[in-house]
């Protein structure tokens, strides 16, 4: 298990650019496997969860070719369904929540699927419902294996329908999405998700032949074609990484230079970090965060305590909330982080509180959280990372706080974060690596 060793209480400076995508990365290797062309695909972050992607599209046969610089090159004609179930792809499979939007391609293309019980973050009940039931509406059927622990679905013809989403799941949109533009008729998805990592893909698709309409709303329409071609296609930057270098910058108290952010597609990300009373520029399509030694979290009108939560995009993210909940522990005054979506995201708050945090962790859901002001600096400790988010929270919090503290399990950080130790060493940080 790898460490890192953060000496904090370093002021950062200089610029920093963000990676590419990792949750539309996923997303679009995936939806590599609906032809037999080549796609070349530009701004691929190579992270833990993405080359695992990579690695299961190569057990399935599909030939992949690094191009340099973040490009990879796909092309998915020798395709072989039948390698899902080798034990190959189902231990990797096993490992990855995004693995489970493979099955959408291949179910489109093959008529079968194969999904093994999917991993990822231990954040609380993550479901695959919308998934099968999205499936089945499309004319799949599907059987649960409790001995390999793994839905086997199969599908002789897929035809179109209207579906209302029993949620508005991000991951669920796309493999419905993916399995809808190789079926017959139109589909017409209700409640999907719009996140820009949806829109990315459907503009993929497009380019590729598909027909989807109503692209960037909760209501797309997908009239099936009979085939796929290749193209180009480009992923967008992290907005989470850009979050995270927001918040980072706002709790050393660093001036820093977000670059080639993608202004555009980060929705009300800037607006909840000035809510907390963070200043931030933007300057052209980068953002600059001038060094403050105070910021002052924002009330309601009527005088009543702040509070940020996460939501259905366009509202914030539920992958920055972590982030939000340890930059508002140095801030002036006080708010209430209300998570919506997991209930197990917030439990990593008792190492906050050991490392001298006021949080009152109110239910699984939500924490208030007294800012010190910095006047008190949290102290450096040593901590587990739970989850990818939480992770480069904590690594964030050790990045300010006072004395050493220690990261164990840095392998969930590894997951979403491309180098970061270096990138953020290349800064002014003291981030050392150890084990792994």
């Amino acid at each position: 298990m790898a460490t890192f060793t953060i000496t904090g209480g370093k002021t950062l400076s200089g610029e920093i650019v963000p990676q590419g995508a990792k949750n539309e990365a996923l997303q679009i290797i995936a939806a590599t496997l609906l032809t037999r062309e080549e796609i070349r695909v530009h701004n691929i972050p190579l992270i833990r969860d993405v080359l695992r992607m990579i690695d299961l599209l190569r057990i399935l046969g599909v030939e992949v070719k690094p191009l340099g610089d973040h490009s990879y090159s796909f092309r998915a004609a020798h395709a072989d369904p039948d390698r899902m179930r080798t034990q190959e792809f189902r231990d990797i499979a096993a490992s990855l929540r995004g693995s489970v939007m493979i099955t959408g391609p291949m179910l489109a293309r093959f008529g079968q699927g194969y999904i093994p019980r999917p991993g990822g973050d231990k954040i609380g009940r993550r479901r695959i419902d919308t998934h099968l039931k999205g499936f089945r509406h499309l004319g799949a059927t599907f059987q649960y294996d409790q001995d390999e622990n793994a839905f086997s679905l199969q599908a002789s013809r897929l035809k179109g329908t209207y579906m209302l989403l029993e949620e508005a799941s991000v991951t669920g949109t796309a493999n419905l999405i993916m399995t809808a533009v190789l079926a017959a008729g139109e589909t017409t998805l209700f409640n999907a998700a719009c996140e820009p990592y949806i829109q990315q893909l459907c503009r993929m698709l497009s380019n590729m032949g598909a027909d989807i309409s109503g692209i960037g709303s909760n209501l797309l329409h997908i009239r099936g074609v009979g085939s796929l071609h290749g193209c180009e296609h480009t992923i967008l930057p992290d907005m989470i990484e850009t979050g995270s270098f927001i918040g980072m910058a706002a709790m050393t108290g660093s001036a820093l230079t977000i670059k080639n952010v993608s202004f555009d597609h980060l929705g009300l990300i800037p607006d909840a970090f000035r809510r907390l009373g963070i200043r931030l520029e933007r300057k052209e399509d980068d953002i600059f965060i001038p060094a403050q030694d105070h910021y002052t979290i924002e009330s309601f009108l009527d005088g009543s305590i702040m509070t940020i939560s996460d939501g259905i995009w366009p509202a914030l993210t539920p992958d920055l909330i972590s982030v939000f909940l340890v930059v508002a522990t140095q801030a002036r005054g006080s708010i209430l982080i209300h998570q919506k979506m997991f209930e197990s995201r917030l439990f990593f708050v008792d190492k906050l509180i050991d490392m001298g945090a006021q949080i009152i962790l109110c239910d699984p859901h939500r924490a208030t959280v007294i800012g010190l002001d910095k006047k008190f600096r949290l102290r450096g400790t040593t901590m587990t990372s739970p989850d990818i988010r939480a992770g480069v929270a904590l690594l964030i919090a050790a990045l300010s706080a006072e004395g050493t503290s220690v990261i164990h399990n840095i392998e969930q950080i590894d997951r979403g974060y491309e180098n970061i130790d270096k990138r953020l060493n290349a800064l002014g940080a003291d981030i050392k690596r150890t084990g792994g």
